[in-house]
């Protein structure tokens, strides 16, 4: 029997590593999730290299970023004649498999390639009783999403050929708004008050314009569809016609001669101030959303007692992670796209007992570190094309001394249509974060042109683990910026990014500014 490790990629979309009992904040409790971590690896340093759906799931599957592969926005496509990881492993023997959500495209040139087997959902896809893709076509499957999903894998496991190892992709649409929990959840947590992030009234104050321009805050922008909520009559008609979007009509801000209707049952809400709006909003946002994740606790528990009834559990490294994280009311926001840290960093809990057992890695990895990591392990020379670095030393407890410093982001889609979400790129290393907002579409699918000038930031992740305070202007900072700076344009070069900014313009600045500090 070949006895190459076997890959079991579990991947959720827009799971904030803070809602994984692992990772100890106490938000909520995921036992199966993390029997994961308990026998291997939790990556705390964990980053995306751009924070949505589509750039990060292609980045995962080539090892590239996304300057390379092209898929820079929510409305690029990844052409499936690329050379990816799946690709390798099949070519070398391995089993293939995706179920769940692909987001990276239909038809000839955008289906799953690389993969013996998949059934994918078509873009976002449904909650309940979702239509499924296939080679042979597509299909309904009734249930609920996550279910579905799981059983398709379990199926697949259960039917594989065991003189072949396997690599399967498992991958959940849960948390992904609309936030949609399974009907046997839909009670969890109705008698508690969970706590309201510390920063959630946050003024945005020293931060750069996208904080304030950004249409994602929870006490906004959350629509009747996002909490559960019955549409009034006529506005599900009115958004369709004037957004081609019938899900986003926003519940009002204003409590005055407001009732709210449970879209399930029936209750009604009424409010005597704004701030009680604004913590039954978040309550709503944030319950709805823990729900759809205890469905996915129970399928990574259903897979793992799989592995272990079959045998398989010793020699199958398993991975957990979602393709970014997710404001969960800090800053007063849901969604992603920003590279504040609850965006930028991606939970990843690795087990292989095989290779290393349980630990906690501080190095810096990113989402194109995953497909040279599973070639690695699986015997397989990483392609140069490849820009990520296979995780292997960082998971047994040998980092070598050249092991990158910084983590990359760059997001593309500036000010697009639903979240205002303004262009930037930057690095972050073990303390520091810098920010170059260019605020350009740059003619980029689904960017939109504005006339904000461009900013910077610089955050000290330490001191300032809430990002509250950007300190680029501080001249007691000087150094650091210099520092950073020189560390972003490094990355930038090494992986082949064209920078928007110009670097001797920014040192000479600062040189100005030390100068008039100087002399006054």
């Amino acid at each position: 029997m070949d006895q190459r490790p076997n890959i079991l990629f579990i991947m959720a979309d827009d799971h904030a590593a803070k809602a994984i009992g692992a990772y100890g904040s106490g938000l909520l409790e995921t036992p199966n999730i993390d029997r994961i971590a308990l026998e291997g690896m939790r990556l705390d340093h964990c980053y995306v290299t751009n924070s949505i759906c589509t750039p990060s799931r292609a980045s995962i599957l080539t090892g590239t970023y996304n300057h390379v592969n092209g898929v820079t926005t929510l409305e690029t496509l990844l052409d499936n004649r690329w050379p990816n990881v799946a690709k390798a492993l099949q070519a070398r023997g391995y089993a293939t498999a995706i179920f769940g959500k692909w987001h990276l495209g239909e038809g000839p040139r955008h289906e799953p390639a690389g993969f013996d087997d998949w059934c994918v959902l078509p873009g976002q896809g449904d909650y309940f009783d979702p239509r499924m893709v296939t080679r042979q076509g597509g299909r309904h499957f009734p249930g609920y999403v996550t279910d579905v999903i799981t059983d398709l894998c379990v199926d697949w496991l259960t039917a594989r050929d065991r003189k072949r190892p396997f690599f399967l992709m498992c991958h959940h649409k849960a948390p992904h708004r609309s936030f949609s929990p399974a009907p046997r959840h839909a009670e969890l947590f109705a008698s508690e008050t969970i706590s309201m992030p510390a920063t959630f009234d946050d003024d945005y104050a020293n931060r750069a314009r996208a904080a304030r321009e950004a249409r994602m805050r929870v006490r906004v922008d959350m629509t009747y569809q996002d909490l559960g909520l019955v549409e009034p009559e006529g506005l599900a008609h009115y958004w369709y016609e004037n957004s081609g979007r019938p899900d986003h009509g926003k519940v009002p801000t204003d409590p005055t001669g407001l009732t709210l209707y449970d879209r399930n049952t029936g209750e009604p809400f009424t409010f005597a101030t704004v701030e009680e709006l604004d913590r039954f909003k978040y309550q709503r946002y944030i319950k709805r959303y823990l729900r759809t994740i205890v469905a996915i606790d129970e399928s990574v528990g259903r897979l793992l007692d799989l592995l272990e009834e079959r045998g398989d559990a010793e020699n199958t490294i398993v991975v957990y992670t979602s393709d970014q994280g997710f404001f969960l009311g800090e800053h007063g926001w849901f969604d992603k796209r920003f590279i504040y840290e609850e965006s930028l960093q991606m939970p990843c809990l690795i087990r292989y007992p095989a290779a290393f057992g349980r630990g906690i890695g501080n190095a810096i990895a990113t989402n194109v570190d995953f497909a040279p990591t599973f070639l690695d392990y699986a015997g397989v020379s990483v392609p140069s094309y490849m820009q990520g670095r296979s995780l292997r030393p960082v998971l047994e407890g040998r980092v070598p001394a050249d092991w990158q410093d910084v983590a990359y982001h760059r997001y593309w889609m500036h000010k697009d249509d639903i979240h205002n979400a303004f262009a930037h790129y930057g690095v972050r290393d073990q303390r520091h974060k810098l920010i170059y907002w260019y605020n350009d579409p740059l003619g980029q699918p689904g960017a939109h042109a504005g006339d904000e000038p461009p900013e910077w930031e610089l955050f000290d992740c330490v001191a300032d683990p809430f990002e509250l305070c950007n300190v680029f202007d501080n001249p007691e900072k000087a150094n650091v910026v210099r520092h950073m700076l020189a560390k972003l344009d490094a990355k930038m070069s090494e992986i082949g990014d064209i920078p928007a900014h110009d670097s001797a313009s920014v040192l000479a600045a600062i040189a100005a500014r030390q100068a008039e500090n100087t002399s006054t």
